[in-house]
């Protein structure tokens, strides 16, 4: 008898996890704490090895309808524009990985996963309050006041995980004293002015990263990494000021000033990570993504580290059904040398800064990926 799963958390690495667990027979249910699902204006890179995820479970030719393949990512001087590197994308990027580097809204991607999981299997609305992993299967307690059982729990409630406080108590967040200012808006704001497709513009205590995210170019994503230690807001819903963020980036080079110019609203939030964690679980209880190991968003791989677990585990419980905290042990011991090596890298935000190999990060399957540790490559 198959076991029943319980994931709480509906972000990106929740549904691929509930959308692999349930094309292979699983008995899978999602609990989300917010009430309905919304469009947030971000936007999201799916790199090739993410999107070898997405081929895995049906979604690439949906993906690919709706979002932009750009040509390279350029990394420029803040206020010359003088090219640091370039990185070859497009064709030359899918013909070397075997997969499209594409840029995307973070709604379309989200809206995409979702479609993959009945929606019968997703409850909306459940704010969990109590877990019980360690008296023979799971008992969740929701804030309405429900229960729910299960066999197994898969944290994936993202860096403020519910799951992950009440298994090691309370624990505070690293503030970076950096902010990110996001936001995206139709392309025809610009007025015509042409941007690069996508680049990361690197000052000296400061970047922003501009990118399209449609497949015809009609809306435009930025996101910044900004000194400000005395903001500690983490909501990605905070409203910024558009005349603090202009004046961030004032000195820079008129293409970035016509972007943030344009922009008719900002998002804030403060800019953190976590301390690694000795484990990432307990018993029939393992944490997933953000929730066992949030990074900074210097490499664009936060949801694609999620997504990667999300099928090495689904692989690892495929592979032992029976014994499925084992599977989580498997899981965990497979991915910490990987997950560790892309939180160390992304900390130092020198990615793409100059002449980079990427091929350790995008070169990666998650579907074919030995479930076994692996020797270390160097990043």
């Amino acid at each position: 008898m198959q076991p029943s799963l319980a994931i709480v958390g509906a972000g990106m690495g929740g549904l691929t996890l509930a959308a692999a667990l349930h094309q292979r027979g699983f008995a899978v249910r999602v609990y989300e704490q917010a009430p309905k699902f919304i469009r947030l204006g971000a936007g999201i890179q799916m790199s090739p090895n993410a999107m070898r995820v997405l081929r895995g479970i049906g979604l690439e030719q949906r993906i690919r309808s709706r979002a932009f393949q750009p040509r390279s990512w350029t990394n420029r001087e803040w206020d010359t524009g003088a090219m640091k590197y370039e990185l070859p994308l497009g064709t030359d990027a899918e013909a070397k990985y075997g997969a499209p580097y594409l840029l995307m809204h973070r709604g379309d991607l989200h809206e995409a996963l979702a479609s993959k999981v009945p929606a019968d299997l997703i409850s909306l609305d459940k704010k969990l309050v109590d877990a019980d992993w360690r008296g023979g299967g799971v008992t969740l307690r929701f804030a309405d006041g429900t229960t729910a059982q299960a066999d197994a729990l898969i944290a994936a409630d993202g860096i403020h995980s519910q799951v992950r406080a009440l298994w090691r108590g309370e624990e505070k967040t690293n503030f970076t004293g950096r902010v990110a200012y996001r936001t995206t808006f139709p392309a025809a704001l610009l007025g015509g002015s042409t941007i690069d497709e996508c680049c990361k513009w690197w000052g000296p205590d400061r970047h922003i990263v501009i990118y399209y995210v449609t497949a015809n170019r009609d809306e435009v994503y930025f996101v910044t990494s900004v000194p400000e230690p005395e903001f500690t807001v983490e909501s990605w819903s905070a409203t910024g000021d558009l005349a603090a963020l202009r004046a961030a980036f004032a000195g820079f080079h008129e293409q970035v000033r016509r972007v943030v110019e344009a922009c008719p609203r900002v998002h804030k939030w403060a800019i953190v990570d976590r301390d690694p964690l000795p484990h990432w679980g307990e018993g029939p209880m393992v944490l997933l993504g953000d929730a066992g190991h949030p990074m900074t968003q210097y490499m664009a791989q936060g949801a694609a580290s999620a997504m990667e677990d999300a099928v090495l585990l689904a692989r690892c419980i495929e592979a032992a059904p029976r014994d499925v905290p084992a599977a989580f042990r498997r899981y965990e011991t497979v991915r910490r040398q990987r997950t560790s090596q892309i939180q160390g890298t992304s900390q130092k935000n020198t990615w793409m800064r100059e002449a980079t190999d990427p091929d350790w990060v995008y070169g990666y399957d998650a579907w074919t990926a030995p479930l076994d540790p692996q020797p270390s490559r160097a990043a």
